[in-house]
């Protein structure tokens, strides 16, 4: 079966069609200030309205407080909340129960014991997301989307009980790598189709979603 994709951080029309016509599953907005690929709640509005019944959409945060879950949920009306940051799982059931919406987790991987981490959640959401945890000493760190990979093995052979993502560092030239190594049956990208950080590019998007496709 072809692995699935989600293809994160848009905030135009022309990059969004182009990930729904390449065959992507699910696509992203970024609702977090200091990433580059910060997008207007009322830009994603017009963006999920246009996507609407072509394709899933997820917003992402990072710790968000309810006042910006509100402001965002009242212009975009999204399919997923994907929370980023250090969420507690009451935090998360609280969201989850407050405004209706699917959620996933991301986790962020650098060991073993990261890995084990998620299983707090798994009972508790609706998609599991693992991305490459970035090194205490790295500049402009993002909780996500820094282009960093983390060793698949880790993940490799593991059984969830909710659908999971693989994410961090991926793009063309490994994607078909990983999802062998990894089992992944999703995987997730933003920087690997961009031309700059924030910036996606039509051609990249499409050669991800090709390599995906063409693994035998």
């Amino acid at each position: 079966m072809t692995a699935k994709a989600k293809i994160c951080g848009l905030s135009n029309l022309e990059t969004m069609n182009a990930a729904i016509d390449a065959g992507a599953s699910i696509i992203g907005f970024v609702f977090f200030p200091p990433s580059p690929r910060n997008v207007d709640p009322v830009i994603a509005g017009e963006l999920c309205n246009s996507a609407k019944g072509k394709i899933q959409t997820a917003g992402v945060f990072v710790n968000p407080d309810d006042a910006l879950l509100g402001e965002v949920l009242k212009e975009a009306d999204l399919d997923y909340i994907q929370l980023h940051g250090t969420e507690t799982l009451e935090r998360i059931q609280y969201i989850k129960s407050r405004f209706g919406k699917k959620v996933i987790k991301a986790i962020s991987v650098a060991s073993v014991s990261d890995i084990a981490r998620a299983r707090e959640y798994e009972n508790h959401v609706d998609m599991l997301l693992f991305d490459a945890k970035p090194p205490t000493d790295m500049e402009n760190a993002l909780p996500g989307g820094n282009g960093l990979e983390f060793d698949w093995q880790l993940i490799a052979g593991k059984e969830w009980k909710v659908p999971w993502l693989l994410s961090g560092g991926l793009d063309e030239t490994n994607v078909a790598q990983a999802i062998k190594i990894s089992g992944a049956k999703m995987v997730d990208v933003s920087s690997g189709v961009e031309e700059t950080p924030g910036t996606k590019n039509i051609e990249k998007i499409n050669a991800f979603m090709k390599a995906i496709q063409e693994i035998e």
